[in-house]
């Protein structure tokens, strides 16, 4: 399954849009990121490379605790700390970047996500603490 086969939400990054990821759910509590794979992403060793994984477990834990329903305010957020844990590497077409909202405050969340190879191959976890920004 690709990115480009599911309906997307709108992510307002311009980052993230521009190395192609794609929010796919989102819900209390909970977001999921789509990146297809290319050359593009890759380190020597012709595996994803560790900031694009990285960035997906940073952002998907970011986005899990910012859900807010349509006509609500926006809400954002600063990242305080991520610790990342990369457990496998492999060949596939689509990586795919799991959120779950641990505990929220009024002032800090915290995360932690996954992220998969083809949803098959766990490749990496994190936990994070994240700081809402106010208007």
């Amino acid at each position: 399954m690709t990115a480009t086969s599911i309906t997307t939400i709108p992510i307002n990054n311009p980052f993230l849009e521009h190395l192609g990821i794609t929010l796919t759910e989102w819900s209390p509590g909970y977001a999921e990121m789509h990146l297809d794979t290319s050359y593009d992403l890759s380190n020597r060793t012709g595996r994803i490379h560790g900031g694009v994984i990285c960035t997906l477990l940073d952002s998907v834990c970011g986005y899990c605790g910012l859900y807010s329903p349509p006509g609500e305010p926006i809400l954002r957020s600063l990242t305080l700390s991520l610790t990342t844990n990369f457990i496998s590497s492999g060949d596939g077409s689509t990586l795919v970047a799991k959120g779950f909202l641990v505990r929220k405050g009024r002032s800090v969340f915290f995360a932690r996500a996954e992220v998969w190879l083809d949803d098959i191959e766990l490749l990496a976890t994190a936990v994070g603490t994240f700081k809402y920004v106010r208007a």
